[in-house]
């Protein structure tokens, strides 16, 4: 398993776990139609783990 590091490297998942020291205010953004979704940033030290994959990977 690889450790993306460089700045653009996505991950992509059903249920994605998340761990930083810190958590910026989550944000309600607009998707597609009536369609909502949330966004956040994680700060110092963020860590991603890919805790349940895709069914279907685009």
């Amino acid at each position: 398993m690889g450790i993306y590091t460089k700045v653009g490297d996505t991950i992509k998942g059903d249920k994605i776990l998340v761990e930083a020291r810190k958590i910026a205010k989550v944000e309600v953004i607009n998707k597609t139609g009536r369609h909502k979704a949330q966004k956040t940033v994680l700060k110092d030290n963020a860590i991603c783990i890919i805790d349940k994959k895709m069914k279907i990977i685009n």
